[in-house]
């Protein structure tokens, strides 16, 4: 397993660097986020000692049990949908926030910020491609939605992020990368307060390369380096 992990993590960093070059941008304005959520905290490790410090968890449970067993150097993503009163146990040991889609959640992360003394990083989530199963602000409503944040404290808006559909054929994502890339410029030129747009989260383990070819700073694998998810069965 660990030279599984190994072998992947060396293939993902590869191909990134490719997508890089064939861009024309410098590799290390692309991260890596090892998504972890599901695996248990030996893969974990085993992606640690590869070299890895971004993690990416869909649980506030299972973030905060890893966050206590493994070296604090690590910086920690939330990038599931996260419920407003789960916010507490995260808000002081997240790096990044991924997926803030509502006011009503960022008032949260806020005011539990401020308790803590803290200043949390938040992406706006954006559902581009406007599927219903997927949660995030509309295109339409995600720079008003960024302005409305910007005002709250204890919080700073560092980007966007979204969830591409699933698709065979990356090359169909493109256009939902372009447009995610397209609103984060928008964001930019408004030079809104307490706005520091530097992130674009987006690109998995099907389609990192187009995305990181669109301007991704940001990509999330994880089947890409651990294998296929385990999920508890009943």
């Amino acid at each position: 397993m660990n030279d599984m992990i190994r072998e992947n993590l060396e293939i993902v960093k590869q191909n990134m660097r490719d997508a890089c070059k064939k861009s024309g941008r410098d590799p290390e304005s692309v991260r890596l986020i090892a998504v972890s959520k599901t695996k248990p905290v030996e893969d974990v490790q085993k992606a640690y000692q590869c070299g890895c410090r971004d993690f990416g968890e869909n649980k506030v449970q299972e973030l905060v049990e890893k966050y206590e067993k493994m070296p604090k150097d690590i910086r920690w993503h939330m990038i599931g949908h996260l419920q407003r009163n789960k916010v507490k146990y995260i808000v002081d040991k997240v790096y990044l926030i991924h997926s803030v889609d509502s006011v009503r959640l960022a008032e949260e992360i806020s005011k539990e910020a401020v308790k803590k003394q803290v200043t949390v990083s938040v992406l706006v989530e954006v559902n581009v491609a406007g599927e219903e199963s997927k949660f995030g602000t509309t295109s339409q409503e995600a720079v008003s939605l960024v302005e409305e944040i910007a005002k709250l404290p204890g919080i700073c808006v560092k980007g966007l992020m979204t969830i591409a559909p699933y698709v065979e054929n990356a090359e169909e994502n493109r256009l939902y990368f372009a447009k995610l890339k397209q609103i984060y410029v928008d964001i930019i030129h408004k030079n809104i307060d307490n706005v520091c747009m530097e992130e674009l989260s987006m690109g998995m383990t099907g389609d990192y390369e187009v995305a990181i070819t669109e301007g991704a700073t940001y990509i999330r694998v994880g089947t890409g380096i651990f294998g296929e998810r385990q999920y508890n069965t009943v």
